[in-house]
């Protein structure tokens, strides 16, 4: 509902933050690009002030076979997707993404679901752009090749075939038991029975490109070229958070031996051989024990008797320091 051009929540928006709530830190692993999909999904749909100006409205953006080949329109091939009609459809489609999306993730990891969203993005619309097509050459009697589309649900149908692919359990779809590897081309069929007005062309693409990206990625050994972009995009994008994770890691000083940081190597310190102490390198004696660099006895300072227990007083001595 819009009110002066801002949605308004109905009630279903809540309900899923709240979900998504409890989702979130039930999970000791956090899946952060499901979490992030929906975040995005849900934003471009309330439509704040501060993203107006970078997101078009959703009259720009609906997929239309005619008018993404007539104009080469890619805007509408590639966000379409992110937009929905109303609230109860942005919900639906984000409750089914966050259940699929956190099985997922957590299974491949975050750099290979991202590769595999963006890839099933990719071919549902293009499949789907495909058959729309087809059909008009076939003089098919419902021009889906004139039809408005938006919502998620397409890639949700792929990732349904993903999730499912190697199955063999029973599952339940609006009622009705199914093999779980089937549970996508029964859902297709009573959607379209229950709720005619949705899009069977799109819902059947995401079907096609679950089926074609499993085949692909059965016959493709080599590394999946978009999975490398999105993990050396990632390296760039985590560094400064990695960098400035080590500037303020805790460090410990007793002495001019560091604790906790530095190569054991050499580089910075070294580790004594006898006491475990770490040494400055600048030093080529244990400050604790008096061992050598090179694992030699004891210096003269030192007597070559000492105990276990007086190297161990020792070093409790300088810790406390």
């Amino acid at each position: 509902m819009e009110i002066g051009g801002r949605r308004v929540s109905r009630g279903m928006l809540p309900i899923l933050a709240l979900h998504t709530a409890s989702e979130y830190y039930r999970l000791e692993r956090k899946p952060p690009v499901t979490f992030g999909l929906l975040a995005a999904n849900t934003l471009i749909y309330l439509r704040p002030d501060v993203i107006k100006s970078v997101f078009p409205s959703i009259n720009e953006v609906w997929f239309n076979a005619h008018l993404i080949l007539k104009h080469k329109d890619l805007k509408r091939f590639f966000l379409s997707p992110f937009y929905h009609m109303d609230e109860a459809h942005l919900v639906y489609n984000m409750l089914s993404l966050l259940w699929k999306g956190i099985q997922l993730e957590t299974s491949m990891g975050s750099i290979e679901f991202s590769s595999m969203v963006a890839t099933l993005l990719t071919m549902s619309q293009g499949i789907t752009l495909l058959l729309c097509k087809s059909l008009l050459f076939f003089d098919y009697k419902k021009s889906y090749y004139y039809e408005y589309a938006v919502g998620f649900s397409g890639i949700l149908f792929a990732m349904k075939v993903v999730l499912n692919a190697q199955s063999d359990e029973y599952t339940f779809v609006h009622g009705i038991l199914v093999p779980s590897r089937y549970s996508a081309w029964a859902e297709l069929a009573l959607i379209q029975l229950f709720v005619p007005g949705v899009s069977f062309i799109g819902h059947l693409g995401g079907i096609l490109a679950g089926i074609l990206y499993l085949n692909l990625k059965r016959s493709y050994s080599s590394p999946n070229p978009l999975r490398l972009v999105i993990r050396s995009l990632s390296g760039v994008f985590s560094w400064p958070l990695r960098f400035l994770r080590s500037l303020f890691r805790p460090r410990r000083y007793s002495g001019t031996g560091v604790i906790g940081r530095g190569n054991v190597s050499g580089v910075g310190v070294w580790r004594c051989p006898a006491c475990t102490f770490d040494n400055s390198s600048l030093l080529s004696v244990c400050e604790m024990c008096g061992t050598g660099l090179d694992g030699s006895s004891l210096s003269s300072n030192l007597q070559n008797d000492l105990s276990l227990d007086e190297l161990r007083r020792r070093r409790v001595q300088r810790f406390s320091q």
